[in-house]
């Protein structure tokens, strides 16, 4: 059993689809506080940041997983936006553009402790405005870094994709998969 230190649904629908025993348990990390505007070290910052937060929460009885996803277009940090204007804007600047989702992660058993950070590209063609407008509208972009639904709205403008389409999902699962085996 598995402590996924996370909210994120996303997360929570990978593990399981991987047949992952584990439980889900929010740690409340204030990530206001990170002073950084680089996307790989706002990661690595928040992701190391919440995996304190749940080593003090929940002990070191049960294996802990904790991960942070950003966005970077252009080198620029995008979080999960705060509004649909923000959103709106996020999704404006990805559309007809290289943008790289970048996921920090931790798993920590009593035998190990593993710390990782991925990266996987995507170049998308102009988004069409209606279909975004209505994306905007159906609000499955709140709670995702950049408003990214990779496996929905996004899906259909990909041109290009680098990468393990789980880091764009939130926990890079491939790489771990070995380090559960020996917890």
């Amino acid at each position: 059993m598995i402590i996924l230190a996370s909210s994120s649904q996303s997360r929570k629908i990978i593990l399981e689809e991987f047949n992952i025993d584990f439980m889900q348990k929010n740690v409340d990390f204030n990530e206001e506080i990170i002073g950084t505007t680089c996307p790989k070290t706002f990661a690595f910052e928040a992701c190391k940041g919440k995996f304190l937060k749940a080593l003090q929460e929940f002990g070191t009885h049960l294996p802990i997983l904790v991960a942070d996803s950003v966005v970077s277009v252009n080198n620029i940090l995008q979080r999960k936006p705060k509004n649909i204007q923000e959103a709106r804007d996020m999704l404006t600047s990805q559309s007809n553009n290289e943008i790289k989702i970048i996921t920090a992660q931790i798993f920590k058993s009593s035998k190990i402790e593993v710390y990782d950070i991925s990266c996987a590209n995507f170049n998308f063609k102009v988004f069409d405005s209606l279909d975004m407008e209505h994306y905007l509208e159906s609000n499955l972009w709140k709670d995702k870094a950049g408003g990214i639904m990779i496996e929905g709205f996004h899906q259909k403008y990909i041109i290009q994709r680098k990468g393990l389409l789980s880091t764009a999902r939130g926990l890079s699962i491939e790489k771990f998969l070995p380090f559960f085996e020996i917890i």
